[in-house]
């Protein structure tokens, strides 16, 4: 190998950002093991490389005493006429190898630090394995089955955006796992579609998904006067489309939060309207109460509705109509009769209006509703 080549392999390395020294080794390394098999001999073979010259010296180990355990070896030198040309190949392999690795360290680095962050790229290939999706030129992030909603289905050259949730290496590439599941993915589109969250004004409290289905996303305001609902919504819900309609229709309820928990449940059964909640702080649970036209909107369809606002506030949550909770002695005191809780009613209509937060004006004697939200059954007796 002549010194030109040698100058070359470092100029390379320098380039690609390899060990030089490391490469030079493992060029040895594979040199060895090469012209043992090519020369077809019994004993092991180290070859070494001059860094200055590039002259390569092969020798044969023969053994010469000493223990099993750390036997002597005497070196024989049998450096072959046509070194050069078996060194040239040789030091390709050895090149393209290193480089591979280098690659494959650098993406390592540069995606274990991104975990937790949404990556947007195109679909390569899709089946029931597994879905395989192009973040740039010579990455690529493996969409598992379980990290995808049961109702999605995608195509070659499709632009998605994913949750990055492990990266780790294997043998071959490092291994970007991504989530169209995750909780988090819901956080990252709200920061790419609203300013606000991006900018820390509004927060993102807490997100309950069901994949493909339905989520729920608590948000509050660091800036007074600023409504966090909508500046998540949008001007008529240009904001909040654009985030279902990256999730395939998943739809989305934006609530306010509270760190009082009779309020923050109340908005998180939205859109059901809630005429009281009762927290027994022992065992963390929430008992509301609701008209009788809304325990169905409160639960939802299978319960997805009171699910999910359970896992957004932390609190186990038992609903009851007026009719139930009247029934069970638990509605006494609502509507202003001896005997009513003043901790929890303070006379101010029960409604939850359509921005999610409860009505300001007073309830009408004898009631909890305002004249507005007095339901018409109510008002027509």
């Amino acid at each position: 190998m002549s010194s030109e080549l040698m100058e070359a392999l470092k100029q390379l390395a320098r380039e690609k950002n390899i060990d030089e020294y490391e490469m030079l080794d493992k060029l040895e390394q594979q040199l060895a093991a090469t012209y043992k098999r090519i020369m077809d001999l019994e004993n092991d073979t180290r070859v070494t490389l001059d860094r200055e010259t590039g002259r390569i010296y092969v020798y044969e180990l023969i053994p010469v005493g000493g223990t099993e355990e750390e036997p002597i070896f005497e070196e024989k030198d049998i450096t072959p006429k046509d070194v050069s040309r078996i060194a040239a190949q040789a030091a390709k392999n050895v090149i393209m190898s290193s480089i591979r690795d280098a690659e494959r360290e650098k993406i390592f680095e540069e995606y274990s630090d991104r975990v937790g962050e949404s990556v947007t790229g195109t679909v390569q290939q899709s089946d029931s394995r597994y879905t395989l999706i192009k973040l740039r030129e010579g990455v690529e992030a493996l969409l598992p089955p379980s990290e995808q909603p049961h109702n999605e289905r995608y195509d070659h050259n499709q632009r998605i955006k994913a949750y990055i949730i492990e990266v780790r290496k294997t043998s071959n590439e490092p291994s970007i796992v991504v989530s169209r599941t995750h909780p988090g993915l819901i956080r990252r589109l709200f920061e790419l579609e609203v300013p606000e969250i991006y900018d820390g004004i509004v927060e993102i409290k807490s997100v309950a998904r069901e994949p493909g289905l339905r989520s729920k996303v608590a948000v509050s305001s660091r800036e007074s006067g600023l409504d966090p609902v909508g500046a998540c919504v949008g001007p008529k819900g240009s904001r909040v489309r654009m985030i279902v309609s990256e999730l395939r229709g998943e739809r989305i309820d934006v609530v306010p939060w509270s760190d009082e928990p009779t309020d923050y449940v109340a908005n998180a059964l939205s859109p059901a309207k809630v005429t009281r909640v009762m927290v027994d702080e022992d065992t963390h649970t929430a008992t509301v109460i609701v008209p009788d036209d809304q325990l169905s909107l409160a639960i939802g369809k299978e319960g997805q509705n009171a699910r999910l606002a359970a896992k957004l506030t932390g609190w186990r949550i038992d609903i009851k109509s007026q009719t139930q909770a009247a029934e069970s002695g638990l509605a006494a005191g609502l509507s202003g009769e001896e005997g009513s809780d003043e901790e929890h009613y303070d006379g101010r209509c029960v409604a939850i209006t359509s921005s999610g937060l409860r009505c300001r004006n007073k309830a009408l004697p004898g009631t909890v509703y305002c004249r507005i939200h007095q339901p018409k059954e109510a008002a027509t007796t």
